[in-house]
């Protein structure tokens, strides 16, 4: 075999150098952020909806306590993932400018 077989690779990006766009990568983080915002916004309210359904039904107080705290822990999560996604955006934003 005189020709070497190239392996597949799933990661063709460490293939090429290719010029990135910074730009896009800039709007790509700016919209992540805004959707971890949204979630985080959206978890927020299901606590509180579950901390209401849990004061008016003291049968079921429990379930709706643990699925309370469920959703903080999921905007605690959605919050960090808005803040990461801020500075990749402004760290393409940096690059871009470079």
């Amino acid at each position: 075999m005189a020709e070497e077989k190239k392996h597949h690779s799933l990661f063709h990006h460490n293939e090429v150098d290719e010029e990135v766009d910074y730009e896009k990568k800039e709007k790509h983080h700016k919209h992540m952020e805004q959707l971890g915002k949204l979630g985080a916004i959206a978890a927020g309210a299901y606590a509180l909806h579950e901390k209401h359904k849990a004061k008016k039904d003291p049968e079921n107080a429990h379930a709706h306590k643990a699925k309370q705290e469920a959703a903080v822990a999921l905007a605690a999560g959605a919050s960090v993932f808005a803040l990461h996604e801020r500075h990749e955006k402004k760290d393409a934003k940096k690059q871009g400018q470079n």
